[in-house]
């Protein structure tokens, strides 16, 4: 799906060959504990067509992997391994960030040469250091240094754009700032979700971020061009907590639990959903509960109960299907049930195939549904398969997106001076 996305330089505007490129992507992967092998290859494909477009040109690629603290904070070598298998192009890895060796690498390059640098948060400027604006971001070293032996600046980090930091807000003024294929892809289907989607409009928001599925709710309703809004999963059960059904003390305290400090706010915004919106909301109409390790339906009415909830029931996929069928446009974000348990994973993956089978437009939000639909083999069977998360969330939240900022601001400054730049088309 491919998209100009007004206000922002895309790859069409610009003749990259023989320049060099930073190429900042966000290829943060879940790792195997004991190993240490990367388990999701999908952000590595989704950046595979920018790379194949800056073929002639000399790309350093700038990413990340997980954070300081955590046991999954590596170094990015076997990144650089996997994007080299996919591209089939020789990668060469950098260990160093901005540093003499990495400039000595960069400046060393041929036409047509991709290094990989190491893990950007490494960096104490990257990652440890809090910045209240992107100017701040552009005084740094790591963005100095990098930006003088560099022509220009292209991103594909959307799952990071809800974000702020050198590499990538940094560049905004001093280089020419580029969405890279993923990048423009990612602005353009998430646009139209939130402005001109086609009707009738049905989001399905479930997971376990209640929080996130009612700011999303509420901003698409807002926007006026919602129809109906599905809630299943944990965010499902929290709406049918909401409208006074007795969902058992179990899963009232997973609620309370998962959303901690965020529960009264999220609670209140749920109650507002479900009084002012009666019409648009489609709530769960039985459900599957866990006992002894073995799935049980559950209507609403033999509620409450003190096993979990962990799926749908048969009823509610009935007459969610044909809600489906007859859209324009699905967003769906977030699984109907703890789907990793193979008796629950049933509503889950009933949704997907939905989203399969129907003729409309159909965009996943990223996240975990957005890793179900790769590992069955989906994301072609789909109109936009978003490698957001957190970002996704936030974009249809209405949020602010740092990195999207810093793309409008740069393409303000530099459009008008790409020819003189050597840059123009």
């Amino acid at each position: 799906m491919g998209h100009n996305v007004e206000g922002v330089l895309s790859l069409d505007d610009v003749d990259l060959r023989g320049r060099t490129v930073l190429y900042r992507v966000d290829v943060n992967s879940p790792l195997e504990p004991a190993s240490g092998r990367i388990l999701d290859d999908g952000r590595f494909r989704a950046i595979a067509p920018t790379l194949q477009r800056l073929y002639g040109s000399r790309v350093v690629v700038l990413a990340h992997q997980s954070r300081p603290g955590k046991s999954d904070f590596t170094d990015t070598r076997a990144h650089c391994g996997i994007l080299e298998g996919i591209t089939g192009r020789q990668i060469k890895f950098v260990e160093d960030i901005c540093g003499d060796k990495a400039i000595s690498a960069i400046e060393s390059m041929e036409d047509g040469e991709v290094i990989f640098l190491d893990n950007v948060r490494l960096n104490e400027e990257e990652y440890g250091t809090k910045y209240d604006s992107n100017e701040e971001t552009e005084s740094t070293e790591l963005v100095s240094r990098l930006a003088s032996v560099s022509d220009a600046y292209v991103t594909d980090a959307f799952a990071a754009a809800h974000r702020r930091s050198p590499t990538l807000t940094g560049f905004t003024r001093s280089l020419p700032c580029i969405a890279g294929n993923l990048m423009e892809s990612e602005i353009g289907s998430l646009r139209t979700a939130l402005r001109e989607p086609p009707r009738p409009y049905l989001a399905i928001l479930g997971g376990a971020k209640c929080d996130d599925s009612m700011r999303v709710a509420r901003n698409l309703i807002q926007r006026g061009n919602i129809d109906r809004i599905a809630f299943v999963g944990v965010a499902g059960n929290l709406m049918l907590w909401v409208s006074g059904k007795d969902i058992g003390e179990c899963n009232k305290e997973f609620i309370r639990k998962t959303m901690g400090e965020d529960f009264d706010s999220t609670w209140t915004m749920a109650l507002e959903l479900h009084s002012e919106n009666p019409d648009i909301l489609f709530l769960p109409h039985d459900l599957a509960v866990e006992v002894g390790g073995q799935r049980q339906p559950m209507s609403l009415e033999d509620l409450p109960t003190q096993n979990p909830i962990y799926d749908v029931g048969i009823e509610t996929l009935r007459s969610l299907r044909p809600i489906v069928q007859e859209s324009g446009c699905v967003l769906w974000n977030g699984p109907a049930s703890y789907f990793e348990l193979p008796e629950f994973a049933f509503g889950t993956i009933e949704i997907l195939n939905m989203c399969i089978e129907t003729e409309a437009m159909t965009i996943i939000g990223g996240g975990h549904t957005s890793a179900l639909v790769n590992s069955r083999g989906a994301s072609d069977k789909v109109t936009h398969n978003s490698t957001g998360g957190g970002s996704t969330m936030s974009f249809l939240s209405g949020d602010p997106m740092p990195v999207i900022g810093s793309l409008k601001e740069s393409c303000s400054i530099f459009r008008e001076k790409l020819e003189d730049l050597g840059l123009a088309v």
